[in-house]
């Protein structure tokens, strides 16, 4: 962990190379002292990487780190949720009570879920798109989503992850309505 940030090179080559970002300073349970205290870092716990103070959190690993007993020291503004489910719904209460913006995983997500939904489409039509032609497919439909999700909360003074929630069951309706049969 640094205050001044760590190369993002050099973290992505050691993540790449050893699994893990540590190898950027230590070898097993043997630390290069000299060099974490010449560029200003400490090896710190995931406990200590959710309360860091920072603009933007990024739980994109493991669910339920963001917890009643830690939401009220997270220093971060905004949390975008790239990890399924990392924050409890207590805690998600805390955050919002604070005014923390929270990205949900289930909007942060939603891109790799209509990526393979187009990958499905392809299969099945017998189409071989462009990646470019998927950029621009998957940016417009992310950008809508967020809008729509937005717009929602602002109207009806919900966070993100409560908005996304109502259009979901929203458009369960409608496409039971459409359906012909009864919402429940």
């Amino acid at each position: 962990m640094s205050e001044r940030g760590l190369n993002p090179l050099e973290v992505q080559k050691a993540k790449h190379e050893h699994d893990t970002i540590t190898d950027l300073y230590c070898r097993g349970s043997v630390c290069d002292e000299a060099r974490l205290a010449q560029d200003g870092v400490r090896v710190g716990t995931n406990q200590d990487l959710l309360l860091m103070d920072c603009d933007i959190l990024i739980p994109a690993a493991l669910d339920n780190q963001l917890t009643a007993e830690n939401a009220s020291r997270v220093q971060a503004r905004i949390i975008l949720e790239l990890a399924n489910g990392p924050t409890t719904p207590e805690a998600d209460a805390i955050l919002a009570e604070r005014g923390v913006s929270i990205i949900p995983d289930v909007l942060a997500n939603a891109g790799g879920v209509t990526v393979s939904y187009f990958e499905w489409v392809q299969n099945r039509q017998g189409y071989a798109w462009t990646e470019e032609e998927v950029f621009h497919r998957i940016k417009q439909h992310m950008v809508d989503a967020f809008a729509t999700i937005w717009e929602i909360g602002k109207e009806r003074k919900l966070t993100l992850r409560d908005a996304a929630f109502v259009l979901g069951v929203e458009r369960l309706v409608e496409a039971q309505t459409k359906r012909g049969t009864q919402a429940r």
